[in-house]
């Protein structure tokens, strides 16, 4: 099968962690361990977060009494791709000895007229309590909303509309390479009025960023990968309930949180809604439970899943 799996950020650098390389490179090693099973059988693609890596960056640049200027968003996310698709490459070709493994830079098409530059959503960075939240956002003329228990810097997040470059990134799967790519989303760039691109200041995505892609690779599965085994009504109540099958329709009647699981539910049944495949969000460690149908919250057309069987799946694309 194609998989197209995406790592979320926090799955990267947990919550509370000290965001040090040594840290974030040990986890990605555990990320992998994960993953690797996946990538012997199947075709996989593996895009990741980077919302806390780029928030790092941001203060960093911003604190940097050397520029005239913090580095813009696109930049960042640029250097983010670099960074952790580096730990991902080396810990994949670590695990899949005589595998091929590329890590390519992507930007990813946005429209400038999205709305969603007015109305910052996306979470970035390191989490605050809610005095050093806005006592940051008023130095630094930050947008900042709660996150769970703390509070955390906002910006735009723009709806992708394709990675630019898709077809390379088939190519190389076609080939029987292990593909990294749209890193954080991948870069979000405008189509400027002279018809090139033009990079924007926002962060876009990466579950949403991975449906588009998905579907453009004709993939079999799509994985949204987190630090949370099931997603859940009622989050955080005494009333939750974990969501084990479900259709696209039943998924979109939820009442989920805008800013964290509510994209992760779009992007799954996106791609459920366009392909007639199966999409899924769970635990990083429950990676081969969830492509059994063991583990996860699984979307499928019907509602229904009980492992690869019940997949239409195309004959091998590559020889093994």
């Amino acid at each position: 099968m194609r998989i197209v799996a995406a790592l979320g950020g926090n799955a990267l650098l947990e919550r509370g962690q000290k965001p040090d390389a040594s840290t974030q490179a040990a986890n990605v090693a555990r990320a992998v361990a994960a993953l690797a099973p996946l990538a012997e059988d199947h075709e996989l693609v593996l895009t990741h977060g980077n919302g806390p890596q780029v928030g790092v960056l941001a203060l960093q640049s911003a604190s940097d009494p050397n520029l005239t200027t913090p580095y813009p968003f696109d930049v960042l996310g640029a250097q983010t791709q670099g960074m952790i698709g580096y730990w991902l490459l080396q810990s994949l070709q670590n695990h899949l000895p005589g595998r091929q493994v590329a890590s390519i830079m992507n930007q990813t098409l946005v429209m400038a007229s999205d709305p969603a530059f007015a109305d910052p959503t996306k979470f970035i960075g390191e989490v605050y309590d809610e005095d050093r939240a806005r006592e940051l956002a008023a130095e630094r003329g930050w947008t900042v909303k709660p996150d769970g228990q703390g509070w955390r810097r906002v910006i735009g997040s723009p709806r992708p509309q394709r990675v630019i470059e898709t077809r390379l990134i088939r190519l190389l799967l076609d080939s029987g390479a292990v593909v990294v790519c749209a890193g954080g989303g991948g870069v979000p760039v405008i189509r400027n009025e002279e018809g090139r691109l033009q990079g924007v200041e926002a962060v876009v995505d990466k579950d949403l960023t991975a449906a588009v892609l998905a579907e453009a690779l004709d993939a079999d599965v799509l994985m949204i990968l987190t630090d949370v085994p099931q997603v859940s009504r009622n989050f955080g109540t005494p009333e939750e309930e974990p969501i084990a099958r479900a259709t696209p329709a039943a998924m979109r009647r939820e009442e989920l949180a805008a800013g964290s699981m509510g994209p992760k539910v779009d992007a799954a049944c996106r791609f459920v809604e366009l392909t007639g495949d199966m999409a899924a969000i769970g635990r990083l460690e429950d990676a081969q439970e969830i492509l059994e149908g063991k583990a996860g919250t699984i979307v499928t057309p019907g509602g229904k899943y009980g492992g690869p069987g019940d997949l239409a799946v195309p004959e091998p694309r590559r020889a093994n």
